[in-house]
């Protein structure tokens, strides 16, 4: 079985890049929360997968430039997801700080609690999320290079491939992915942050074998669309997806 890091978690070089999901997570912390905001973006780096497991956290310095915030922050935020279990420190000349986070076991319990924890912002962020990534998908397919498709193409093989319980993590680099394509700060910033305020609630769904089957099959059509340019096509496949996601929320909510 293939490593969860086997696929590139950047997009290919030779590109410009305008901006990234890296960069609309690594950015300015606000001064008043720092240590908890700290926290919460490295968190969701690692739950996105933009900074996957096995991979190493940049360094301090530029941690430090990147969040503005001082290294003695920095370096609480970091201890504190030690001992979380996202995080792993080793020593040597090939040390430095690791990932070392998975993905925990899907509970109905910690669903429900999510879904009070949101109230009226959910069904919010999911017609947020109905606008966004169909027209992101949409203009992905406009501007993809063929290396960008061929990238999209072995993230989705990727998640194919991987046990169920690192699924969520793939499916939300991949959506990051196509976001990355259309080249747009402000999609980019819009997806990602769309993602950081769901995840936690769509990897504590219990994952039924339909529901994956049918999700696989929806990101396959919209990678065909984004590879052949295709992009009436690619935001009507990525409709489908989401409005499919939205639709399994609220049939939980009722």
């Amino acid at each position: 079985m293939k490593q969860a890091e086997s696929v590139p978690a950047e997009r290919p070089a030779g590109h410009a890049r305008e901006s990234t999901p890296y960069d609309v997570i690594f950015r300015p912390v606000r001064s008043v929360n720092a240590f908890e905001e700290t926290i919460e973006r490295l968190a969701q780096a690692i739950k996105l997968g933009v900074v996957p497991p096995g991979s190493k956290l940049p360094p301090e310095r530029e941690m430090v430039a990147q969040f503005q915030i001082s290294r003695a922050t920095l370096r609480e935020a970091i201890r504190a997801l030690e001992l979380a279990g996202y995080l792993r420190a080793r020593r040597g000349r090939a040390g430095g700080t690791f990932v070392v986070y998975h993905t925990s076991e899907a509970s109905e319990a910690d669903a429900r609690r999510l879904i009070e924890e949101m109230g009226d912002y959910l069904p919010d962020i999911l017609d947020f999320r109905w606008v966004i990534e169909p027209a992101t998908a949409e203009l992905a397919a406009q501007r993809a290079k063929p290396a960008d498709a061929q990238w999209l193409c072995s993230l989705q093989e990727e998640i194919q491939s991987l046990p169920r319980s690192e699924y969520r993590r793939l499916d939300s680099r991949f959506h990051l992915a196509i976001a990355e394509l259309t080249g747009s700060r402000s999609l980019i910033a819009a997806v990602t942050d769309i993602h950081m305020q769901l995840n936690d609630l769509l990897t504590a769904f219990p994952l039924l074998d339909a529901s994956l089957r049918h999700s696989n099959q929806q990101h396959e059509k919209i990678v065909r669309a984004i590879a052949t340019g295709n992009c009436k096509c690619a935001r009507a496949e990525m409709e489908e997806h989401v409005m499919a996601t939205a639709n399994l929320l609220r049939g939980f909510l009722s």
